[in-house]
C-alpha cells in the first residue's frame, strides 16, 4: 500500500491533500480577486460622481479574511467523502459565516450612506442630519436582529418558541428598565419631532448652551462657561426648552425715565426723537416708542424695536449704540434722566406758609 493510500477519517491521504490544495487555491484566487478588483474599482470610483461604485468598494473592504477561509474550506470539502452529520455541520458553518458577512456588508453600506448624507446635509439642515443618525441606528438594529433570527433558525432553534419567550421576558425587562427605555423613546422623539438638533443654542430652565450630541439616553450641551451639561432625554423633554438657533430676529423692549420737571414741549418730542435714533441704526426695524406711564419718580417711556439677526453680540452692539446716542441727544435737548429721589415736607405754624417741597438725591441729609 502506498503512503498516499492510507485512510484517515474515511478518506485517503491523497484525497486530503487534494482537498487542502483546492481550499488553498480557492483562498488564493479569492484573495487575489479581492485585491485586484478593490484596487481597480477604487481608482475608478475616484473619477466618477456616482455613489454605487463607492459602496461596492466599501463592501469589498469590509470582506473578512475569515469568511474567505470558510468559503475556501467549503470548496475543499467537495474533494472529500464526509458523513452526513459532518456535511450538515460544514453547511451550517458556511451559512452562519455568510449571514455574518452579509450583516457586515449591510452595516458598511448603512455607515457609508449615512456618512455621505450627513456630510451633505449638515451644512444645509442640521435637523435632517440628526434624523439620519437615529434612522441609521434603527436600520443597523433591525439588520442585526434579522441576522440573529436567521442564524438561530439555521441552527435548528425554534423561532416561534423563542419569540414567545422573548415576549414574556420582554415585559419583565421593560418593567425593570423602564427608565432606560423611557430615555430611548425620548431619544427617538427628539430625532423625529426635532425640538432641537446638534448645533442649536438652547435654554433649559436656568441652564443654557449649545447642543453637542443627542444620544440614546442623554443629550450633551456645552455651556457658555465651558463645562458640559448632560441631560436625561426624558427629563429634557419634560422641561421648557427655549431654542434660540431658530430665532430669525430678536424683539427688544426697554424703558427709560425722565424727570417730572421736563417741559411739555420736550416730552412731546421725545417719541419722534427715540424713533429717529433707533431707525438710524443698521439691521433694526422700529416698532414703537410711547410715553407709557407716570412712575414714582419718573415719566416713563417704553421703546420696542427688532434686531434683524438672532446673534446676541450684534444685538448688544446695537443696544449700546442706541444708549450712547440717546444720552448724547438728551444732553443736547436739555432732558434730564430721572433717578430715585426723596421729598421732605416740613410741618410749620399755620400763620407761616409751608416751605416748598425739597427734592434730594439719595444719601443727602436735610440742612
Amino acid at each position: 500500500m502506498r503512503f498516499l493510500d492510507q485512510i484517515y477519517f474515511g478518506n485517503t491521504l491523497e484525497t486530503w491533500l487534494t482537498a487542502l490544495a483546492v481550499a488553498a487555491g480557492t483562498f488564493f484566487v479569492l484573495k487575489i480577486f479581492q485585491t485586484v478588483i478593490l484596487h481597480r474599482l477604487a481608482a475608478a470610483a475616484e473619477k466618477t460622481a456616482t455613489d454605487l461604485d463607492d459602496i461596492v468598494v466599501h463592501m469589498l473592504r469590509g470582506t473578512r479574511t475569515l469568511f474567505l477561509l470558510l468559503v475556501s474550506a467549503y470548496a475543499g470539502t467537495y474533494a472529500l467523502t464526509l458523513p452526513p452529520p459532518t456535511t450538515r455541520l460544514v453547511q451550517t458553518l458556511l451559512v452562519l459565516g455568510l449571514l455574518l458577512q452579509g450583516a457586515i456588508w449591510g452595516t458598511s453600506v448603512i455607515t457609508f450612506w449615512l456618512g455621505r448624507m450627513m456630510k451633505r446635509r449638515m451644512e444645509e439642515d442640521a435637523a435632517s442630519a440628526t434624523t439620519l443618525a437615529g434612522l441609521g441606528f434603527v436600520a443597523k438594529l433591525v439588520l442585526w436582529s434579522l441576522v440573529l433570527v436567521l442564524a438561530l433558525d439555521n441552527m435548528g432553534v425554534s423561532i416561534t418558541g423563542l419569540v414567545a419567550g422573548l415576549g414574556i421576558g420582554g415585559v419583565a425587562i421593560a418593567l425593570a428598565l423602564q427608565n432606560i427605555l423611557g430615555d430611548l423613546f425620548a431619544s427617538l422623539s427628539i430625532v423625529l419631532d426635532k425640538p432641537f438638533v446638534m448645533g442649536d443654542f438652547i435654554i433649559v430652565d436656568e441652564l443654557l448652551g449649545t447642543v453637542e450630541h443627542v444620544g440614546l439616553k442623554t443629550t450633551r450641551v456645552r455651556s457658555l462657561s465651558g463645562e458640559q451639561l448632560i441631560f436625561s432625554n426624558t427629563d429634557l423633554l419634560k422641561s421648557r426648552i427655549r431654542n434660540f438657533k431658530r430665532m430669525s430676529e430678536r424683539r427688544v423692549v426697554f424703558t427709560l425715565g425722565v424727570t417730572y420737571q421736563t417741559p411739555y414741549e420736550k416730552l412731546s418730542r421725545l417719541s419722534p426723537l427715540l424713533r429717529e435714533i433707533i431707525e438710524s441704526q443698521a439691521g433694526v426695524r422700529f416698532d414703537r416708542a410711547h410715553f407709557k406711564e407716570y412712575g414714582d419718580f419718573a415719566l416713563i417711556y417704553e421703546v420696542v424695536y427688532y434686531v434683524l439677526s438672532p446673534d446676541y453680540n450684534i444685538y448688544m452692539d446695537i443696544q449700546q449704540a442706541i444708549n450712547l446716542e440717546i444720552y448724547r441727544r438728551f444732553e443736547q435737548e436739555g432732558v434730564d434722566f430721572a433717578y430715585p429721589t426723596q421729598t421732605l415736607f416740613v410741618n410749620a405754624d399755620s400763620s407761616v406758609q409751608p416751605p416748598a417741597p425739597v427734592t434730594r438725591r439719595p444719601g443727602e441729609t436735610a440742612r
